[in-house]
Protein backbone atom coordinates (compact mmCIF):
# COMPACT_ATOMS: atom_id res chain seq x y z
CA UNK A 1 0.00 0.00 0.00
CA UNK A 2 2.68 2.51 0.98
CA UNK A 3 4.69 1.91 -2.19
CA UNK A 4 2.13 2.84 -4.82
CA UNK A 5 0.89 5.77 -2.77
CA UNK A 6 4.40 7.16 -2.50
CA UNK A 7 4.71 6.83 -6.29
CA UNK A 8 1.48 8.79 -6.81
CA UNK A 9 2.70 11.49 -4.47
CA UNK A 10 5.89 11.97 -6.47
CA UNK A 11 4.12 12.87 -9.74
CA UNK A 12 5.18 16.52 -10.23
CA UNK A 13 2.49 19.17 -10.13
CA UNK A 14 -0.30 16.87 -8.95
CA UNK A 15 -2.29 16.55 -5.78
CA UNK A 16 -3.81 13.26 -4.61
CA UNK A 17 -7.56 13.52 -5.19
CA UNK A 18 -9.84 12.16 -2.46
CA UNK A 19 -13.57 11.76 -2.90
CA UNK A 20 -15.85 11.82 0.14
CA UNK A 21 -19.37 10.43 0.00
CA UNK A 22 -21.50 12.47 2.40
CA UNK A 23 -21.22 15.99 3.83
CA UNK A 24 -22.15 15.10 7.39
CA UNK A 25 -19.87 15.55 10.40
CA UNK A 26 -17.61 12.64 9.40
CA UNK A 27 -17.18 13.81 5.82
CA UNK A 28 -16.64 17.45 6.74
CA UNK A 29 -14.07 16.67 9.43
CA UNK A 30 -12.24 14.28 7.10
CA UNK A 31 -12.18 16.98 4.41
CA UNK A 32 -10.66 19.46 6.86
CA UNK A 33 -7.74 17.16 7.68
CA UNK A 34 -7.10 16.34 4.02
CA UNK A 35 -7.24 19.98 2.93
CA UNK A 36 -4.76 20.91 5.65
CA UNK A 37 -2.31 18.49 4.05
CA UNK A 38 -2.72 19.66 0.48
CA UNK A 39 -5.09 17.06 -0.95
CA UNK A 40 -7.66 17.84 -3.60
CA UNK A 41 -11.05 17.02 -2.08
CA UNK A 42 -14.43 16.50 -3.73
CA UNK A 43 -17.46 15.85 -1.53
CA UNK A 44 -20.41 14.06 -3.10
CA UNK A 45 -23.61 14.93 -1.21
CA UNK A 46 -27.03 13.51 -1.98
CA UNK A 47 -28.90 16.42 -0.40
CA UNK A 48 -28.95 20.10 -1.31
CA UNK A 49 -27.23 21.00 1.97
CA UNK A 50 -24.42 19.99 4.29
CA UNK A 51 -24.85 18.28 7.66
CA UNK A 52 -26.52 14.98 6.87
CA UNK A 53 -28.48 13.97 9.95
CA UNK A 54 -27.05 16.96 11.79
CA UNK A 55 -29.69 19.41 10.65
CA UNK A 56 -31.80 22.25 12.04
CA UNK A 57 -35.21 23.69 11.21
CA UNK A 58 -37.27 26.52 12.64
CA UNK A 59 -40.48 26.01 14.54
CA UNK A 60 -43.46 28.12 13.58
CA UNK A 61 -42.67 30.43 16.49
CA UNK A 62 -39.19 31.12 15.10
CA UNK A 63 -37.11 28.99 17.46
CA UNK A 64 -34.37 26.89 15.88
CA UNK A 65 -34.29 23.19 16.82
CA UNK A 66 -32.12 20.20 15.98
CA UNK A 67 -33.71 17.54 13.82
CA UNK A 68 -30.76 15.24 14.43
CA UNK A 69 -28.42 15.07 17.44
CA UNK A 70 -29.59 16.96 20.54
CA UNK A 71 -26.92 15.84 22.99
CA UNK A 72 -23.23 16.00 23.76
CA UNK A 73 -22.50 12.61 25.32
CA UNK A 74 -19.75 12.93 27.91
CA UNK A 75 -17.69 15.91 28.98
CA UNK A 76 -14.20 14.42 29.44
CA UNK A 77 -12.06 15.38 26.43
CA UNK A 78 -15.02 15.70 24.06
CA UNK A 79 -14.39 17.83 20.93
CA UNK A 80 -18.10 18.60 20.63
CA UNK A 81 -18.02 20.31 24.00
CA UNK A 82 -14.85 22.15 22.98
CA UNK A 83 -16.60 23.34 19.81
CA UNK A 84 -19.67 24.37 21.80
CA UNK A 85 -17.49 26.53 24.03
CA UNK A 86 -15.57 27.92 21.05
CA UNK A 87 -18.78 28.96 19.29
CA UNK A 88 -20.66 30.16 22.37
CA UNK A 89 -23.26 27.42 21.92
CA UNK A 90 -25.40 27.05 25.03
CA UNK A 91 -25.40 23.59 26.60
CA UNK A 92 -26.78 22.39 29.89
CA UNK A 93 -28.74 19.93 31.90
CA UNK A 94 -31.84 19.89 34.07
CA UNK A 95 -32.49 19.03 37.68
CA UNK A 96 -32.25 15.28 38.14
CA UNK A 97 -35.79 14.97 39.49
CA UNK A 98 -37.76 12.26 37.66
CA UNK A 99 -41.41 12.74 36.72
CA UNK A 100 -43.23 9.49 36.05
CA UNK A 101 -46.86 9.11 35.01
CA UNK A 102 -48.43 5.70 35.68
CA UNK A 103 -50.74 3.64 33.46
CA UNK A 104 -53.75 5.79 34.30
CA UNK A 105 -51.89 9.02 33.55
CA UNK A 106 -51.42 10.05 37.17
CA UNK A 107 -48.15 11.70 38.14
CA UNK A 108 -46.47 9.59 40.80
CA UNK A 109 -45.30 11.36 43.94
CA UNK A 110 -41.90 12.81 43.06
CA UNK A 111 -39.98 10.84 45.75
CA UNK A 112 -41.50 7.61 44.45
CA UNK A 113 -40.72 8.40 40.82
CA UNK A 114 -37.22 9.45 41.80
CA UNK A 115 -36.58 6.22 43.69
CA UNK A 116 -37.79 4.06 40.81
CA UNK A 117 -35.81 6.03 38.21
CA UNK A 118 -32.68 5.73 40.36
CA UNK A 119 -33.20 1.97 40.48
CA UNK A 120 -33.51 1.84 36.68
CA UNK A 121 -30.21 3.68 36.23
CA UNK A 122 -28.53 1.58 38.91
CA UNK A 123 -29.47 -1.56 36.99
CA UNK A 124 -28.21 -0.03 33.75
CA UNK A 125 -24.86 0.75 35.38
CA UNK A 126 -24.69 -2.80 36.75
CA UNK A 127 -25.41 -4.10 33.25
CA UNK A 128 -22.49 -2.08 31.88
CA UNK A 129 -20.19 -3.55 34.54
CA UNK A 130 -21.46 -7.08 33.88
CA UNK A 131 -21.15 -6.71 30.09
CA UNK A 132 -17.62 -5.33 30.35
CA UNK A 133 -16.51 -8.05 32.72
CA UNK A 134 -18.29 -11.09 31.33
CA UNK A 135 -19.09 -10.37 27.67
CA UNK A 136 -17.39 -13.56 26.48
CA UNK A 137 -19.61 -15.66 28.74
CA UNK A 138 -22.95 -13.95 28.04
CA UNK A 139 -25.29 -15.72 25.63
CA UNK A 140 -25.79 -13.73 22.42
CA UNK A 141 -29.58 -14.01 22.79
CA UNK A 142 -29.65 -12.42 26.25
CA UNK A 143 -31.09 -8.91 26.27
CA UNK A 144 -30.78 -5.96 28.59
CA UNK A 145 -34.42 -6.56 29.50
CA UNK A 146 -33.51 -10.09 30.64
CA UNK A 147 -30.89 -8.55 32.92
CA UNK A 148 -33.50 -6.14 34.30
CA UNK A 149 -35.85 -9.02 35.06
CA UNK A 150 -33.13 -10.74 37.10
CA UNK A 151 -31.96 -7.66 38.99
CA UNK A 152 -35.37 -6.25 39.82
CA UNK A 153 -36.19 -9.41 41.80
CA UNK A 154 -33.05 -8.88 43.89
CA UNK A 155 -33.66 -5.16 44.39
CA UNK A 156 -37.35 -5.46 45.26
CA UNK A 157 -37.75 -8.54 47.48
CA UNK A 158 -41.12 -10.08 48.24
CA UNK A 159 -40.86 -8.70 51.76
CA UNK A 160 -41.53 -5.19 50.41
CA UNK A 161 -45.05 -3.84 50.32
CA UNK A 162 -46.61 -4.00 46.88
CA UNK A 163 -43.43 -5.65 45.57
CA UNK A 164 -45.03 -7.08 42.42
CA UNK A 165 -46.34 -3.71 41.27
CA UNK A 166 -43.00 -2.01 41.96
CA UNK A 167 -41.16 -4.63 39.92
CA UNK A 168 -43.62 -4.22 37.07
CA UNK A 169 -43.18 -0.43 37.13
CA UNK A 170 -39.39 -0.65 37.01
CA UNK A 171 -39.57 -3.01 34.03
CA UNK A 172 -41.97 -0.62 32.31
CA UNK A 173 -39.66 2.30 33.02
CA UNK A 174 -36.72 0.38 31.58
CA UNK A 175 -38.27 0.86 28.15
CA UNK A 176 -36.89 4.41 28.19
CA UNK A 177 -33.60 2.84 27.05
CA UNK A 178 -35.19 2.70 23.61
CA UNK A 179 -34.85 6.47 23.32
CA UNK A 180 -31.07 6.06 23.57
CA UNK A 181 -30.70 3.43 20.84
CA UNK A 182 -33.83 3.78 18.69
CA UNK A 183 -34.91 0.17 19.38
CA UNK A 184 -36.75 -1.58 22.24
CA UNK A 185 -34.87 -2.55 25.40
CA UNK A 186 -35.75 -6.19 24.69
CA UNK A 187 -33.60 -5.99 21.54
CA UNK A 188 -30.54 -4.54 23.29
CA UNK A 189 -27.71 -7.07 23.41
CA UNK A 190 -26.40 -7.59 26.93
CA UNK A 191 -23.29 -9.30 25.56
CA UNK A 192 -22.32 -6.11 23.72
CA UNK A 193 -23.99 -3.61 25.99
CA UNK A 194 -20.52 -2.32 26.83
CA UNK A 195 -20.36 -0.87 23.31
CA UNK A 196 -23.14 1.54 24.32
CA UNK A 197 -20.97 3.19 26.98
CA UNK A 198 -20.07 6.81 26.28
CA UNK A 199 -17.28 9.21 27.19
CA UNK A 200 -17.01 9.84 30.91
CA UNK A 201 -18.78 12.84 32.40
CA UNK A 202 -22.20 14.41 31.98
CA UNK A 203 -24.62 14.12 29.10
CA UNK A 204 -25.37 17.70 28.09
CA UNK A 205 -28.28 18.92 26.00
CA UNK A 206 -27.14 21.15 23.13
CA UNK A 207 -29.65 23.86 23.98
CA UNK A 208 -28.30 26.31 21.43
CA UNK A 209 -28.50 23.60 18.70
CA UNK A 210 -25.58 22.24 16.70
CA UNK A 211 -25.89 25.05 14.13
CA UNK A 212 -22.72 27.00 15.00
CA UNK A 213 -20.73 23.82 15.62
CA UNK A 214 -21.64 22.59 12.15
CA UNK A 215 -20.62 25.93 10.63
CA UNK A 216 -17.15 25.71 12.17
CA UNK A 217 -16.60 22.09 11.16
CA UNK A 218 -17.84 22.80 7.62
CA UNK A 219 -15.91 26.03 7.00
CA UNK A 220 -12.73 24.47 5.51
CA UNK A 221 -14.74 22.25 3.13
CA UNK A 222 -17.04 25.08 2.08
CA UNK A 223 -14.00 27.23 1.39
CA UNK A 224 -11.54 24.85 -0.27
CA UNK A 225 -13.26 21.61 -1.32
CA UNK A 226 -15.52 20.96 -4.29
CA UNK A 227 -18.99 19.98 -3.07
CA UNK A 228 -21.37 18.33 -5.52
CA UNK A 229 -24.88 18.68 -4.09
CA UNK A 230 -27.93 16.62 -5.13
CA UNK A 231 -25.55 13.87 -6.23
CA UNK A 232 -26.49 10.34 -5.18
CA UNK A 233 -24.03 7.48 -5.64
CA UNK A 234 -25.33 4.55 -7.67
CA UNK A 235 -22.20 2.45 -8.12
CA UNK A 236 -18.87 2.41 -6.28
CA UNK A 237 -15.95 0.66 -7.99
CA UNK A 238 -12.95 0.34 -5.73
CA UNK A 239 -9.36 -0.29 -6.77
CA UNK A 240 -8.25 -3.80 -7.67
CA UNK A 241 -4.91 -2.98 -9.29
CA UNK A 242 -2.57 -0.40 -7.69
CA UNK A 243 -2.74 1.66 -10.90
CA UNK A 244 -6.54 1.84 -10.85
CA UNK A 245 -8.62 4.73 -9.62
CA UNK A 246 -11.66 4.46 -7.39
CA UNK A 247 -14.80 5.38 -9.32
CA UNK A 248 -18.22 6.60 -8.27
CA UNK A 249 -21.08 6.51 -10.74
CA UNK A 250 -23.90 8.87 -9.84
CA UNK A 251 -27.59 8.25 -10.48
CA UNK A 252 -27.37 11.12 -12.98
CA UNK A 253 -25.04 8.91 -15.03
CA UNK A 254 -21.87 10.94 -14.34
CA UNK A 255 -18.77 9.01 -13.25
CA UNK A 256 -16.12 10.53 -10.98
CA UNK A 257 -12.63 9.11 -10.41
CA UNK A 258 -10.42 9.45 -7.33
CA UNK A 259 -7.18 8.22 -5.83
CA UNK A 260 -9.05 7.42 -2.61
CA UNK A 261 -12.73 7.34 -1.63
CA UNK A 262 -14.10 7.86 1.88
CA UNK A 263 -17.65 6.55 2.29
CA UNK A 264 -19.39 8.27 5.20
CA UNK A 265 -22.92 7.16 4.28
CA UNK A 266 -25.04 6.03 7.28
CA UNK A 267 -24.95 2.38 8.29
CA UNK A 268 -28.57 2.00 7.20
CA UNK A 269 -27.65 3.20 3.70
CA UNK A 270 -24.80 0.69 3.54
CA UNK A 271 -27.16 -2.10 4.58
CA UNK A 272 -29.56 -1.22 1.78
CA UNK A 273 -26.94 -0.55 -0.91
CA UNK A 274 -24.41 -3.36 -0.66
CA UNK A 275 -25.04 -4.12 -4.33
CA UNK A 276 -23.71 -0.65 -5.21
CA UNK A 277 -20.16 -1.88 -4.57
CA UNK A 278 -18.34 -3.37 -7.54
CA UNK A 279 -16.78 -5.78 -6.99
CA UNK A 280 -18.85 -6.86 -3.98
CA UNK A 281 -17.36 -6.07 -0.62
CA UNK A 282 -15.44 -8.88 1.10
CA UNK A 283 -17.53 -11.16 3.29
CA UNK A 284 -15.94 -9.82 6.48
CA UNK A 285 -17.24 -6.33 5.66
CA UNK A 286 -20.69 -7.41 4.46
CA UNK A 287 -21.10 -9.49 7.61
CA UNK A 288 -20.10 -6.54 9.79
CA UNK A 289 -22.49 -4.17 8.03
CA UNK A 290 -25.30 -6.71 8.29
CA UNK A 291 -24.66 -7.59 11.93
CA UNK A 292 -24.70 -4.17 13.58
CA UNK A 293 -28.21 -2.89 14.31
CA UNK A 294 -29.72 0.37 13.12
CA UNK A 295 -32.23 2.34 15.15
CA UNK A 296 -35.13 4.58 14.18
CA UNK A 297 -35.31 7.43 16.68
CA UNK A 298 -37.61 10.34 15.84
CA UNK A 299 -38.44 13.66 17.49
CA UNK A 300 -41.67 15.63 17.72
CA UNK A 301 -41.54 19.24 18.94
CA UNK A 302 -44.76 20.88 20.19
CA UNK A 303 -44.64 24.54 21.28
CA UNK A 304 -47.01 26.55 23.47
CA UNK A 305 -47.50 30.26 24.20
CA UNK A 306 -46.09 29.72 27.69
CA UNK A 307 -44.51 26.87 29.64
CA UNK A 308 -47.58 26.15 31.75
CA UNK A 309 -45.81 23.14 33.31
CA UNK A 310 -43.34 25.52 34.98
CA UNK A 311 -45.37 27.74 37.35
CA UNK A 312 -43.77 30.43 39.45
CA UNK A 313 -41.67 29.01 42.28
CA UNK A 314 -43.93 27.81 45.07
CA UNK A 315 -47.03 28.23 42.90
CA UNK A 316 -48.17 24.68 42.24
CA UNK A 317 -46.55 21.52 40.91
CA UNK A 318 -44.04 21.54 38.06
CA UNK A 319 -42.40 19.19 35.59
CA UNK A 320 -38.86 20.26 34.81
CA UNK A 321 -36.52 18.34 32.54
CA UNK A 322 -37.60 14.78 31.78
CA UNK A 323 -41.00 13.14 31.99
CA UNK A 324 -42.10 9.61 31.24
CA UNK A 325 -45.54 8.10 30.67
CA UNK A 326 -45.54 4.33 31.16
CA UNK A 327 -47.99 1.91 29.48
CA UNK A 328 -50.66 4.59 28.80
CA UNK A 329 -53.90 2.59 28.89
CA UNK A 330 -55.93 5.80 28.45
CA UNK A 331 -54.51 6.61 25.00
CA UNK A 332 -57.02 5.33 22.45
CA UNK A 333 -54.63 5.81 19.51
CA UNK A 334 -51.83 3.91 21.24
CA UNK A 335 -53.14 0.33 21.38
CA UNK A 336 -49.60 -1.05 21.69
CA UNK A 337 -49.09 0.79 24.98
CA UNK A 338 -45.90 2.46 23.81
CA UNK A 339 -44.15 4.35 26.58
CA UNK A 340 -43.61 8.05 25.99
CA UNK A 341 -40.58 10.17 26.91
CA UNK A 342 -40.14 13.91 26.69
CA UNK A 343 -37.80 16.70 27.67
CA UNK A 344 -39.10 20.23 28.11
CA UNK A 345 -37.05 23.06 26.66
CA UNK A 346 -38.28 25.94 28.79
CA UNK A 347 -35.75 25.58 31.60
CA UNK A 348 -32.58 24.28 29.97
CA UNK A 349 -30.65 27.54 29.32
CA UNK A 350 -32.18 31.01 29.84
CA UNK A 351 -30.84 32.62 26.65
CA UNK A 352 -32.22 29.93 24.33
CA UNK A 353 -35.10 28.44 26.34
CA UNK A 354 -38.53 28.31 24.74
CA UNK A 355 -41.92 26.84 25.76
CA UNK A 356 -41.56 23.62 23.79
CA UNK A 357 -41.99 19.95 24.60
CA UNK A 358 -39.71 17.51 22.77
CA UNK A 359 -41.19 14.02 22.48
CA UNK A 360 -38.87 11.14 21.60
CA UNK A 361 -40.31 8.13 19.76
CA UNK A 362 -38.60 5.00 18.46
CA UNK A 363 -39.09 1.55 16.99
CA UNK A 364 -42.62 0.58 15.97
CA UNK A 365 -44.04 3.89 17.16
CA UNK A 366 -41.65 5.79 14.84
CA UNK A 367 -42.74 3.66 11.91
CA UNK A 368 -46.43 4.03 12.79
CA UNK A 369 -46.47 7.79 13.30
CA UNK A 370 -44.31 8.69 10.31
CA UNK A 371 -46.44 6.43 8.09
CA UNK A 372 -49.63 8.09 9.37
CA UNK A 373 -48.26 11.58 8.78
CA UNK A 374 -47.07 10.65 5.28
CA UNK A 375 -50.66 9.84 4.31
CA UNK A 376 -51.90 13.32 5.28
CA UNK A 377 -51.86 15.86 2.47
CA UNK A 378 -51.27 19.23 4.12
CA UNK A 379 -48.82 20.44 6.78
CA UNK A 380 -51.73 21.95 8.72
CA UNK A 381 -53.53 18.61 8.93
CA UNK A 382 -50.29 16.78 9.73
CA UNK A 383 -49.69 19.13 12.65
CA UNK A 384 -53.27 18.67 13.86
CA UNK A 385 -52.80 14.88 13.80
CA UNK A 386 -49.58 15.08 15.83
CA UNK A 387 -51.06 17.50 18.36
CA UNK A 388 -54.04 15.19 18.84
CA UNK A 389 -51.78 12.14 19.20
CA UNK A 390 -49.64 13.72 21.93
CA UNK A 391 -52.44 15.54 23.73
CA UNK A 392 -53.14 12.61 26.10
CA UNK A 393 -49.60 13.21 27.40
CA UNK A 394 -49.16 16.96 27.58
CA UNK A 395 -52.72 17.41 28.88
CA UNK A 396 -51.65 15.54 32.03
CA UNK A 397 -48.85 17.96 32.84
CA UNK A 398 -49.38 20.13 35.94
CA UNK A 399 -51.44 23.31 35.45
CA UNK A 400 -52.90 22.13 32.15
CA UNK A 401 -56.34 23.57 31.47
CA UNK A 402 -58.37 23.02 28.34
CA UNK A 403 -59.72 26.55 28.71
CA UNK A 404 -56.34 28.25 29.01
CA UNK A 405 -54.77 29.83 25.92
CA UNK A 406 -51.36 29.02 27.40
CA UNK A 407 -52.13 25.33 27.02
CA UNK A 408 -53.06 25.39 23.33
CA UNK A 409 -50.20 24.36 21.00
CA UNK A 410 -49.07 27.03 18.56
CA UNK A 411 -46.88 24.89 16.28
CA UNK A 412 -45.18 21.53 15.94
CA UNK A 413 -42.43 19.90 13.93
CA UNK A 414 -41.53 16.23 13.47
CA UNK A 415 -38.62 14.31 12.01
CA UNK A 416 -39.05 11.43 9.56
CA UNK A 417 -35.64 9.78 9.34
CA UNK A 418 -37.23 6.34 9.13
CA UNK A 419 -38.67 7.39 5.75
CA UNK A 420 -35.45 9.02 4.52
CA UNK A 421 -33.49 6.84 2.07
CA UNK A 422 -30.31 8.89 2.31
CA UNK A 423 -30.39 8.41 6.09
CA UNK A 424 -30.77 4.67 5.56
CA UNK A 425 -34.34 4.83 6.85
CA UNK A 426 -33.28 5.29 10.44
CA UNK A 427 -30.92 6.97 12.82
CA UNK A 428 -27.91 5.47 14.61
CA UNK A 429 -26.12 2.16 15.01
CA UNK A 430 -26.97 -0.07 17.94
CA UNK A 431 -26.19 -3.57 19.20
CA UNK A 432 -29.03 -6.06 19.20
CA UNK A 433 -29.58 -9.55 20.57
CA UNK A 434 -28.02 -12.25 18.43
CA UNK A 435 -24.87 -10.24 17.81
CA UNK A 436 -21.85 -12.51 18.22
CA UNK A 437 -18.81 -10.40 17.29
CA UNK A 438 -19.91 -6.79 17.70
CA UNK A 439 -16.54 -5.29 18.54
CA UNK A 440 -14.80 -7.09 15.67
CA UNK A 441 -17.58 -6.00 13.29
CA UNK A 442 -17.00 -2.36 14.27
CA UNK A 443 -13.25 -2.80 13.79
CA UNK A 444 -13.79 -4.30 10.34
CA UNK A 445 -15.88 -1.32 9.22
CA UNK A 446 -13.46 1.09 10.85
CA UNK A 447 -10.55 -0.47 8.94
CA UNK A 448 -12.33 -0.43 5.57
CA UNK A 449 -10.36 -1.45 2.48
CA UNK A 450 -7.46 1.02 2.42
CA UNK A 451 -5.36 -1.19 0.16
CA UNK A 452 -8.16 -0.80 -2.42
CA UNK A 453 -8.60 2.92 -1.90
CA UNK A 454 -11.91 2.51 0.01
CA UNK A 455 -12.33 3.93 3.49
CA UNK A 456 -15.39 3.97 5.77
CA UNK A 457 -16.25 6.67 8.29
CA UNK A 458 -19.33 7.65 10.31
CA UNK A 459 -20.73 7.13 13.78
CA UNK A 460 -20.79 3.36 13.16
CA UNK A 461 -16.98 3.30 12.80
CA UNK A 462 -16.18 5.52 15.78
CA UNK A 463 -14.06 4.71 18.83
CA UNK A 464 -16.02 2.43 21.14
CA UNK A 465 -16.74 5.24 23.62
CA UNK A 466 -18.43 7.36 20.93
CA UNK A 467 -20.40 4.94 18.75
CA UNK A 468 -23.75 6.32 17.65
CA UNK A 469 -22.91 9.93 18.57
CA UNK A 470 -22.03 13.21 16.86
CA UNK A 471 -18.64 13.06 18.57
CA UNK A 472 -18.11 9.60 17.12
CA UNK A 473 -18.90 10.77 13.60
CA UNK A 474 -16.45 13.66 13.99
CA UNK A 475 -13.71 11.42 15.36
CA UNK A 476 -14.22 8.82 12.65
CA UNK A 477 -13.73 11.39 9.88
CA UNK A 478 -10.69 12.75 11.66
CA UNK A 479 -9.19 9.27 11.98
CA UNK A 480 -9.59 8.43 8.29
CA UNK A 481 -8.20 11.83 7.30
CA UNK A 482 -5.10 11.22 9.42
CA UNK A 483 -4.64 7.69 8.08
CA UNK A 484 -4.76 8.88 4.48
CA UNK A 485 -2.33 11.75 5.06
CA UNK A 486 0.07 9.42 6.85
CA UNK A 487 -0.13 6.87 4.03
CA UNK A 488 0.74 9.53 1.47
CA UNK A 489 3.36 11.17 3.67
CA UNK A 490 1.79 14.56 2.97
CA UNK A 491 3.08 17.41 5.15
CA UNK A 492 0.62 19.76 6.81
CA UNK A 493 -0.06 22.84 4.65
CA UNK A 494 -1.97 25.13 6.98
CA UNK A 495 -3.48 25.42 10.43
CA UNK A 496 -6.93 23.98 10.98
CA UNK A 497 -9.82 26.34 11.45
CA UNK A 498 -10.99 23.97 14.15
CA UNK A 499 -9.34 24.56 17.55
CA UNK A 500 -9.71 20.86 18.40
CA UNK A 501 -7.58 19.61 15.50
Amino acid sequence: MEGFKQRRKNVPGTKPHVGILGAGLAGLRCADLLLQHGFQVTIIEGRNRIGGRLYQERLGNGHLVDMGPNWIHGTDDNPMLDLAKQTGTAVGTWDVTSYVFNESGTLLPVPEGEALATMVWDIIQEAFVHSNKSSADIDAQTSLLDFFKERVVEKIPESEDNFQKKRETVLQMSEMWGTFIGSPVGQQSLKFFWLEECIEGENLFCAGTYEKILQVVAKPALSDATIKYDSVADKISYRIDPNDEVRVQLKSGQTLAFDELVVTCPLGWLKQNLTAFDPPLPSMLTKAIGSIGYGCLEKVYISFPRAFWLPAEGDGRRVQGFAQWIAPSYHAENPQGWNQELVELASIAPDVAHPTLLFYIYGEQSEYLTAQVAEIETKEKQDAFLVDFFKPYYSRLPQYSEDSADCQPVCCLATKWVRDELAGNGSYCNFQVGLSNGDEDIKAMRHGLPEHGLWLAGEHTAPFVALGTATGAYWSGESVGKRITEAYGMPKQKDSLDATA
